[in-house]
């Protein structure tokens, strides 16, 4: 397995694997990897003749009030791992090389980078679009690799890939839960103990909205109060959105006809939590 901090470098090592036409995919994370970025991991692995995982903490995507100091990095099991599922290559880099002085280019992709998380996160999406096309032209994957957990930030980037011409595919994946349900997040040791059992109630009132909408409820506004009422019932928890949307665009949908996404952020304690699940009518 090959780890490479700088840009050039990296460019270089895989430019030559490209021209030999070995396929690359490629996994971005900030680090921290649990059974979720590990599941994507396997996937690229599988996919292609050469898996990639950048490493890199972003710092375009947090907020001045955000924790980005306390984010938190395990750089060495975060190695360990991908050694122990036949990674290639591991991009590590600093970020004076991502965002060089005088760095002035950002990517913002209109009319989804300011709804759902980004109201309460001014800004994010633009990071992430950032550096995702950063990584994309540093590392020329052949496929890159997404969680649902994430969904927003998925149909940002495919729809970024899409209006960019980017010659590759965005595979998005289920998204991995504890075994009780918590979507897995580098963010869940944040959650104390009390915290961590009251977040399950985040799947359970996903659930009950996809229970809702199978047995012919259509209204948004009426599953919307049903499943707050559920949340609102656990002491530590306080949302921040709970949104029934069109999967494309990402806009409110009022009366539910077709595939929608339920989507919804919530805080416990300090801890910013998101998840999310597709549901037919």
């Amino acid at each position: 397995m090959i780890i490479v901090k700088s840009v050039n470098k990296a460019q270089q090592i895989l430019g030559r694997e490209k021209a030999k036409r070995k396929t690359i995919g490629l996994v971005p994370t900030m680090g921290a990897l649990h059974q979720g970025h590990l599941s994507l991991i396997r996937r690229a692995c599988k996919d292609n003749d050469l898996a990639v995982v950048s490493i890199f903490v972003n710092p375009a995507q947090f907020g001045p009030k955000e924790d980005f100091k306390k984010y938190p990095r395990s750089l060495k099991k975060d190695i360990s791992l991908c050694r122990k599922e036949g990674v290639d290559f591991i991009f590590y880099p600093d970020a004076k090389d991502m965002y060089p002085q005088n760095y002035r280019t950002f990517v913002r992709v209109e009319g989804l980078s300011d709804l759902l998380c980004a109201k309460s996160r001014p800004g994010h999406f633009n990071g992430v679009a950032t550096v995702v096309t950063k990584l994309f032209n540093i590392i020329n994957p052949d496929i890159a690799y997404f969680g649902q957990k994430d969904a927003q930030q998925a149909i940002i980037i495919k729809k970024m890939a899409e209006d960019l011409n980017m010659p590759l595919e965005i595979k998005v994946l289920p998204t991995v839960r504890e075994k009780d349900g918590l979507a897995m997040s580098s963010r869940n040791i944040y959650l104390n103990a009390n915290q961590r059992r009251e977040a399950v109630v985040l799947y359970k009132a996903l659930k009950k909205a996809k229970e809702l909408i199978a047995h012919g409820k259509k209204n948004s506004r009426e599953i919307i109060k049903m499943i707050s009422v559920m949340i609102r019932q656990k002491k530590t928890a306080k949302i921040d959105y709970i949104s029934i949307v069109d999967l494309e665009s990402l806009k409110p949908v009022k009366i539910i006809k077709n595939k929608v996404l339920v989507v919804l952020a919530v805080r416990f304690g300090k801890t910013r939590l998101i998840d999310n699940i597709i549901v037919s009518q």
